[in-house]
């Protein structure tokens, strides 16, 4: 049985391109579509239950990482995990969105085993400390090193080395 099968997840996504690809990735999931961080907030008051919001960063009205300030600072949605999967992937891009309280940072494009691969690992166990760092063209993980550190093993800028 797939381990996501259950799974409620609020996809909060300006593009509508992006939200159909996302129904066909993440079948049989149960998707909560939102288009911006507003109407994202609106539909987590409806859907408390989610289990793992994934949350674009460039967006009208609200951006990504404007949401997930509001989500974190609210006690009864801050437990929630948040997957970042966005085009920005710069090294800073990526510390932003983590140190935001993102759990996971992935970068478009990306590929579906890799998605699927950290919902998977958020309904089974917590994400280390600094967050899962994946390059969406290699869909490398970060490794943990000699000090328990994460590094890339690679220098793309989306998956730089955990500070």
């Amino acid at each position: 049985m797939n381990a996501i099968k259950t799974r409620k997840v609020l996809v909060v996504e300006d593009s509508r391109l992006i939200h159909k690809m996302y129904e066909v990735m993440l079948r049989p999931c149960m998707l909560i579509p939102a288009h911006d961080g507003r109407e994202g907030l609106a539909r987590l008051a409806d859907h408390p239950d989610v289990d793992v919001i994934i949350l674009d960063i460039n967006m009208p009205h609200m951006t990504g990482l404007e949401f997930l300030g509001q989500v974190k600072q609210n006690e009864d949605f801050a437990n929630i995990p948040v997957v970042i999967v966005s085009t920005e992937g710069k090294e800073e891009d990526v510390a932003r969105g983590l140190k935001a309280g993102a759990v996971a940072y992935l970068k478009k494009p990306f590929q579906r085993e890799d998605l699927l691969r950290i919902i998977g690992r958020l309904t089974t166990r917590q994400a280390p400390a600094g967050g899962w760092r994946l390059d969406g063209w290699s869909g490398k993980e970060a490794e943990p090193n000699q000090r328990g550190e994460r590094s890339s093993g690679h220098t793309d800028a989306s998956a730089p080395a955990h500070p």
